[in-house]
């Protein structure tokens, strides 16, 4: 039985679903507050409908927050895209994918000892799915990354 090959990079791993989720969701937020600040009563002043619009689109700023989440592989390394930070990492910085049952997200072991944790491969869109992500990444670190130097 033969291996699967390697994935062709660049690759782009994100939780799809949860982003379709979240972009439909930041839409009906903004316009949900929109629509209330226009037909709120007339005892609320000029500035209150301003807080409320404002409220709709902090409310749909965390939302893209949100669904910022992904791994690019690509020639050079990969780049972990989280909530707030991203990180670029040369393959020989990993040092292993982990992704164990009931683990939210893939947890890369960095060669300094310390661990990154990549939300862009979540079971949030399928379990299977991310499985199949979490093996190909795997593969590719194997491929390219640490592993490949501590073998030669």
């Amino acid at each position: 039985m033969s291996t699967p090959a390697p994935a062709a990079l660049p690759v782009t791993w994100t939780p799809r679903r949860n982003r379709a989720v979240l972009y439909a969701l930041c839409a009906v937020l903004v316009v949900l507050f929109s629509v209330l600040a226009v037909v709120l009563p007339e005892s609320w002043q000029f500035n209150d409908r301003v807080m409320m619009a404002c409220s709709g689109l902090l409310f749909a700023a965390v939302g893209l927050m949100l669904a910022r989440p992904k791994v690019v592989a690509d020639a050079e390394g990969l780049t972990v895209v989280n909530f707030v930070r991203s990180r670029r990492l040369s393959w020989a910085e990993v040092v292993r994918v982990n992704f164990r049952a009931g683990d939210p997200w893939v947890v890369l072991d960095l060669a300094d000892g310390t661990a990154l944790a990549a939300v862009g491969i979540q079971p949030g869109g399928g379990r299977e799915q991310a499985i199949r992500a979490a093996r190909a990444l795997r593969d590719l670190v194997e491929e390219r990354g640490a592993g490949r130097e501590q073998r030669a």
